[in-house]
């Protein structure tokens, strides 16, 4: 594929090792010749670095296999997984979670991309059905103003949410960003 239709999540190869895009910008600056800048997560070391293409450099896509897994349980091993299609079971790494971690609950449905055999990132559902189980008390005034306030939800992580949100109540998120979308109906 062309420097210029890298996007964002993408997985190429550099140097024969596969890295996923984490950042672009596509430049063109004054009288000189276009480049794409960057910033790539090689996923077989973790690391993080910046490279600059031209925009007529043609660069490889690592083929991935996306399959479909449920979230067994988590323990001090990894993530427990199984495989939809045929009920093997997996264990994903910290490295192949990362932040995602605190998102994954029992029962939850994944995706999980796999390169030569092997897991290199997960894909959480669009949106989470949680419940709040600490937060500001509710404010009269809340329906007329847009403030919003933290909420712990039951995973344990903080998202801000409307003032008019109370403790015990079910609201839906989206992971993938960590922010508050709409109460549960």
């Amino acid at each position: 594929m062309k420097a210029t239709d890298i996007r964002r999540g993408h997985v190429i190869l550099i140097d024969g090792q596969p890295c996923r895009v984490m950042e672009f910008t596509h430049r063109t600056p004054g009288n000189l010749r276009a480049f794409v800048q960057v910033r790539l997560r090689n996923l077989v070391t973790g690391n993080t670095f910046d490279t600059r293409l031209s925009a007529t450099d043609f660069v490889e896509e690592a083929r991935l296999d996306t399959k479909e897994f449920q979230v067994l349980y988590k323990d001090g091993a990894g993530v427990h997984v199984m495989d939809l299609q045929s009920y093997e079971q997996h264990t994903l790494s910290d490295e192949t979670v990362t932040d995602a971690g605190a998102w994954l609950q029992p029962e939850m449905v994944i995706q999980v991309e796999w390169l030569d055999g092997r897991p290199i990132a997960i894909e959480l559902p669009s949106v989470v059905e949680l419940q709040v189980v600490e937060t500001s008390p509710v404010m009269r005034t809340a329906t007329k103003t847009s403030s919003t306030k933290p909420a712990r939800l039951s995973n344990g992580v903080t998202v801000q949410v409307p003032d008019f949100i109370a403790e015990g109540e079910k609201v839906r998120v989206d992971p993938r960003e960590g922010v508050y979308l709409e109460r549960a109906k």
